[in-house]
């Protein structure tokens, strides 16, 4: 089939490599438009982009999708099937009537669970042990249409969504695959979403990335997990706002106050939380300092138990 495919970021490249490995024809890619990155803010492609360049498919980057000359352009590709990852953006009807089998979305959580922009930092945020992807019919309405197919994927207690979104990138081209498969020999079942069911994962904001050590430990761990890369979960120390990469959870209970260091010293500093539980970090980053250990983090520091850290 010819495959036109709409994505942008690390996590659609995997089906585009797929695609373009496949017996099929990516015929076209569609991204956004590349943006500036970095402290130097040089724009740079975007990773499908790149890819798409290195096997020679020809990129659009539309600003507005409803632009004639985009449609026309795209219309003239003869498209067979559009395959939709991680673009960023709502399809017009006008788009979504172009190809011939119209499109299908690769998208990372067991639907109608977490529709929208975030669907695994919400998913590894609420402490959900098992996440997944599903590969749907796009539709008008934000990630609502049927299911062709769905793989679940554990999710481990430390991980983070760095570390889920990687691996379900891979999980979801596989499927992808396996649908664009059964699509090339003919119609295949198409299962409607309970939307009574259906829940919303709004992409993250910077807001989210201090902690409330009110919190149980958990909640505080997970959200330390799910807020990466970016805004990351952040603290103050001795009055040094500082990123937390990585926890762990203790089972040792104390009586003080959230936010209250309750053992400090070593590879160890340990915070009280809410409901008596204690949550141990394992690597920060000091604002302006690249991400160490506990160890380097409190060398040449006065931390002590019973100081608060997280005060504003």
């Amino acid at each position: 089939m010819r495959i036109v495919y709409f994505g942008t970021p690390g996590f659609a490249a995997a089906s585009l490599r797929a695609l373009i490995h496949s017996r099929h024809h990516v015929v076209g890619l569609v991204s956004q438009p590349d943006r500036p990155k970095g402290r130097g803010h040089h724009v740079v492609p975007t990773p499908t982009k790149q890819l798409a360049i290195e096997a020679g498919v020809p990129v659009l980057q539309p600003t507005k999708l409803r632009d004639q000359a985009f449609l026309t352009s795209l219309a003239s590709y003869d498209v067979d099937l559009g395959v939709v990852a991680a673009y960023g953006r709502i399809l017009p009807d006008a788009l979504l009537a172009i190809p011939r089998l119209g499109m299908i979305n690769v998208h990372a959580s067991l639907l109608p669970k977490y529709r929208g922009a975030a669907p695994i930092h919400r998913a590894v945020m609420a402490g959900d042990e098992v996440t997944g992807v599903t590969i749907m019919r796009v539709v008008a309405e934000l990630d609502a249409g049927p299911m062709l197919a769905a793989v679940r994927r554990p999710i481990g207690i430390d991980e983070t969504s760095v570390e889920v979104e990687q691996d379900l990138a891979e999980v979801g081209a596989t499927a992808l695959l396996e649908v664009v498969e059964r699509l090339a020999r003919g119609p295949i079942e198409e299962v409607p979403q309970n939307h009574a069911l259906a829940t919303y994962a709004p992409k993250l904001e910077k807001s989210e990335g201090p902690l409330d050590w009110s919190l149980r430990a958990r909640a505080i761990h997970d959200r330390v997990r799910g807020l990466q890369p970016w805004p990351m979960a952040s603290t103050t120390a001795e009055g040094v706002r500082c990123l937390v990469h990585r926890t762990t959870l203790t089972e040792r209970a104390t009586d003080a106050r959230p936010g209250t260091i309750v053992e400090v010293g070593g590879d160890v500093l340990a915070v009280a939380a809410g409901d008596g539980s204690v949550l141990q970090i394992l690597v920060i980053q000091p604002e302006g300092r690249r991400a160490m250990s506990v160890r380097e983090f409190l060398s040449g520091r006065s931390l002590r138990s019973g100081m608060s850290i997280g005060d504003r």
